[in-house]
């Protein structure tokens, strides 16, 4: 994943995970987020949580859940992004976004955002997406409300002691829910 084609490179291409994908998105979701590798990003938890942020298991049970599909997204044939959805009942969760840190900043983000998005609402026909944000992440909270996403206020504890989350640096932390309506405007 340290190999990423120059930004701008080539178009997406965005498709549903399957089983031969699951080491590769461990990979580029761990490198989006924590350890070293992560720091050449701007989405690092690396300052709040060590370890692994997902196991093979977990990106497994999202590509083969019924109400659950893991988009991935390349660029000439490289991985270069991912994210969860989930159905609910009336809504969407987004979830299990990364994008590889070396093309991170560079537009990959929004377009695999709203490509969620559209997928939801035009698939699935639900009204609004959900995400949880880690509070402390004031940045990327920040991005997501530059998208429509609004602060809710809600929060869910961080489930300290689980392995496959990692290990939290700090004893603070909780995660806000996000929401964005996603109903055709008009």
């Amino acid at each position: 994943m340290d190999t990423a084609p120059p930004r701008g490179s080539g178009e997406l291409t965005f498709r549903d995970g399957v089983e031969g994908d699951v080491p590769a998105l461990v990979e580029l979701i761990q490198s989006a987020y924590r350890g070293e590798r992560s720091r050449a990003g701007w989405t690092t938890e690396a300052d709040l949580i060590g370890g692994g942020r997902v196991d093979a298991a977990g990106v497994r049970k999202v590509i083969e859940g019924s109400d659950s599909r893991l988009i991935v997204t390349e660029r000439a044939g490289e991985l270069v992004a991912c994210c969860q959805l989930e159905r609910r009942e009336k809504e969407a969760y987004f979830g299990m976004f990364a994008v590889s840190p070396l093309l991170q900043a560079g537009g990959i983000g929004r377009r695999v955002l709203a490509r969620a998005e559209h997928l939801a609402r035009t698939e699935w026909g639900v009204r609004e997406m959900q995400m949880t944000v880690l509070a402390p992440r004031h940045e990327l909270i920040a991005w997501y409300e530059r998208r429509g996403y609004r602060r809710t206020g809600l929060l869910s504890p961080f489930p300290y002691g689980e392995e496959t989350v990692g290990v939290p640096f700090r004893d603070d932390l909780v995660f806000e829910l996000l929401v964005k309506d996603l109903a055709p405007a008009g």
